[in-house]
């Protein structure tokens, strides 16, 4: 494994756990800071490309802006919605699992745009995945219902509000797979430009959410202080809080990129897959999320069914009957 693809997978790990972290600790503080925190990370992340990728306005794009419209506004969707669903009551653990179910609306899309034909493994997965979710998201609202501050039925209804919204996410996002798969075919893997543009158009959306934004940047500065030892300045811990996920989220997101043109498909899905599973296990642990053996059932049915999906346990079992015959 080279050194470049050894760092974009530490990055990886480090920049996408630790953004978890500091997404939990946000939402503790402000449930309702998801739209605040996204245009945070876009605003970095176009300055970054702007100085870095453009070379401030100098380098030439290789992929037209008409190209890049529709991937912007699905990308924008996505983002706004995973981001704000946690003002619904919707609990980070559940989150990352619905997330974590991908590959069924990449198999689901994939078969009606792409054509494209799968194994019965692949099939058997995803109803693994599926039974997972269903499991996960059933106890979840069994407990919402069962908590003395959520026992409303209007509280119920934005809860599903919220989970609706994460799958539609789901299935935008993997579209806009699909539609940048198609892209980078005619271009080549453009990774460092699509991830510049990507955050960089979409920043005039964020004025129709100016007030929302606003507010929760105000509360942002109410919140508790935190003296920096150094310095000794009394800074909003929020905004210490966001400075720390915009910082991990960049490191995340520009590593994922590096990996998708250092790497396969199979090897990507699986540097994911193990992504999400070690967040999950962090945010139970360290935050002590609750947590049931129901959850851990459907949690176990996702991941597997996704190792399986991405052929990763087939490959291990070939692997192993190679090394035995010799």
């Amino acid at each position: 494994m080279s050194l470049r693809v050894t760092l974009a997978t530490t990055g990886v790990f480090v920049g996408c756990c630790s953004g978890i972290v500091f997404l939990e600790l946000l939402v503790k503080l402000d449930p309702g800071a998801g739209n605040l925190i996204t245009a945070a990370q876009f605003a970095f992340i176009a300055l970054e490309g702007f100085i870095f990728t453009a070379k401030l306005g100098r380098a030439k794009r290789i992929i037209s802006l008409k190209d890049y419209a529709l991937l912007v506004i699905m990308f924008f969707m996505t983002s706004v919605c995973n981001n704000y669903v946690f003002k619904f009551n919707v609990p980070l653990t559940l989150h990352m699992i619905i997330r974590g179910g991908s590959l069924i609306s990449n198999m689901c899309l994939g078969t009606l745009i792409l054509k494209r034909q799968y194994r019965i493994s692949q099939y058997i997965a995803v109803i693994m995945i599926s039974l997972g979710i269903f499991i996960c998201t059933y106890f979840s609202s069994r407990q919402l219902r069962n908590d003395s501050y959520s026992t409303e039925e209007a509280d119920m209804f934005w809860w599903f509000v919220g989970v609706l919204l994460l799958v539609l996410a789901l299935f935008v996002s993997s579209y806009m797979g699909i539609t940048q798969e198609l892209l980078y075919r005619r271009h080549g893997k453009q990774g460092r430009e699509a991830l510049y543009y990507t955050h960089l158009l979409p920043l005039p959306f964020f004025l129709l959410l100016h007030d929302n934004i606003t507010k929760h940047w105000s509360l942002a500065f109410e919140s508790p202080a935190y003296r920096l030892p150094l310095l000794g300045v009394a800074v909003p811990l929020m905004l210490l809080y966001l400075l720390g996920n915009v910082l991990a989220q960049y490191l995340c997101i520009s590593s994922v990129y590096t990996l998708t043109t250092e790497c396969t498909s199979l090897t990507v899905t699986l540097i994911l897959t193990l992504r999400k599973f070690v967040s999950l296990l962090f945010s139970i642990l360290y935050f002590r999320n609750p947590f049931t053996l129901y959850h851990w059932a459907g949690t176990l049915l996702v991941f597997v069914g996704t190792l399986m999906f991405s052929n990763v346990l087939s490959w291990r079992s070939t692997k192993v009957n190679t090394v035995k015959n010799k």
